[in-house]
């Protein structure tokens, strides 16, 4: 059977592997990136049009992306809800950029680590990804400006507010340096915002696609951080000469959005109401990462560092002693504990091992000592069957001479 060439670099997914892997009941998941149960709204069907049983508009409902175009503009996002698309879930957008952008061997710019699906997006159409390394504060500057000197990358993917995975909110310096070098070479920003309203310690940023003079960019968000997954609304804002190609591209994918979602959607977006359960979802995630940051001082003190993210949904844990930590699902699905490796964050994950990403949103904190704890002895056995592998390894064999 002949597939086209691309399905060659089709890669699945990990973080749904292990979803899948950890279905049982008794297992404890902090793989993937799931809102609490207890947080998702209830939400009323009963006054929904007659009339959202027919095809739509491939834009989006008008009512929706006024409200959306309005809560940009708050932002500082100088836009027109001309400019807004409604999209099945915030990584249409990555995939309708591909589309838009990327060729066999068309160059991009990504950070390292970064989010995981957009890096299975951009490799499937065939990318060459770029890796600039993220720090405490952001990007790394020079490292971005050296790859934006030497190469053509189409565009620039970033996640600036509490990146996945690292969680690191780039600081306002960051942010319009990052902007003035994209302004300079003049090369397209996608900027990724899907955890922006989950912010635990009152910190707010503008998004870099507002501090842009002259290159062209989308931006990207969801409800389904702070509203229902299942509803699989999120939005893209692009800048003028960008839009019609993405709408066109919107159109041959699946017509347009959901209608019953968009619907339910509008009924929150700007609302006072949404803004109360904004705040509800803040003070509940808040405490949910303060209970998670005291047990891993109590079970990872010595085993890893890790910054306390002001925001999202995500620690991310750099271990002392490196260690592939794919090598270890196994281990600690038989501990009935499921964790997300952190190598396939990275354009090179073999160059990249001992990393963790943990979510601390979906596990009711009463069990996260015995979680937890599991998966530190997971990681403990690990690093010492691999000191012990390194060991034998470096002993002379039978009848060498030792030097």
């Amino acid at each position: 059977m002949a597939f086209s060439e691309r399905v060659a670099r089709l890669k699945s997914s990990l973080i749904r592997e292990i979803l899948a892997a950890a279905q049982r009941p008794e297992v404890m998941s902090f793989a993937g990136g799931l809102p609490a149960e207890s947080m998702l709204p209830t939400v009323q069907w009963a006054d929904m049009p007659a009339g959202l049983g027919q095809y739509g508009m491939s834009e989006g409902e008008p009512a929706l992306r006024e409200a959306l175009a309005a809560e940009a503009r708050a932002l500082g996002i100088d836009c027109q809800a001309s400019q807004v698309l409604v999209i099945s879930g915030s990584q249409q957008a990555l995939d309708l950029a591909a589309k838009l952008y990327v060729d066999r061997g068309t160059e991009i710019i990504v950070e390292g680590p970064t989010y995981l699906a957009a890096l299975q997006i951009f490799q499937l159409f065939g990318a060459d990804c770029l890796s600039v390394p993220v720090g405490a504060e952001g990007p790394d500057l020079v490292a971005l400006r050296q790859r934006l000197e030497h190469h053509a990358p189409a565009f620039a993917y970033l996640i600036p507010t509490f990146q996945n995975p690292s969680g690191v909110r780039y600081s306002e310096a960051s942010r319009d340096t990052v902007a003035g070098l994209l302004d300079e070479f003049e090369v397209t920003l996608i900027e990724d915002e899907p955890y922006r309203e989950l912010t635990f310690d009152a910190v707010q940023s503008r998004p870099i696609v507002s501090r842009l003079r002259k290159a062209s960019w989308i931006y990207t968000g969801t409800v389904s951080k702070t509203l229902l997954p299942g509803l699989r609304v999120g939005y893209l804002i692009a800048s003028p000469d960008l839009f019609p190609h993405l709408l066109r591209l919107k159109q041959s994918a699946d017509l347009h959005t959901n209608r019953f979602g968009q619907w339910q959607a509008l009924q929150w977006v700007g609302s006072e109401q949404y803004r109360s359960h904004l705040a509800e979802l803040r003070e509940f995630y808040r405490e949910r990462r303060d209970a998670f940051d005291v047990a891993l001082q109590r079970h990872f003190t010595g085993l890893a560092d890790w910054h306390t993210p002001q925001g999202g949904l995500f620690f991310w844990l750099t271990l002392k002693q490196p260690l592939d930590t794919r090598t270890l699902l196994d281990a600690a699905l038989a501990q009935d504990v499921a964790f997300m490796p952190g190598e396939p964050f990275f354009v090179d994950p073999d160059a990249n091992p001992g990393h963790l990403r943990l979510n601390f949103s979906h596990i009711d904190p009463s069990r996260l000592d015995e979680g937890l704890g599991r998966l530190a002895e997971v990681l403990r056995q690990g690093l010492l069957k691999s000191s012990s592998t390194c060991a034998s390894t470096a002993l002379p064999r039978s009848g060498a001479v030792s030097t």
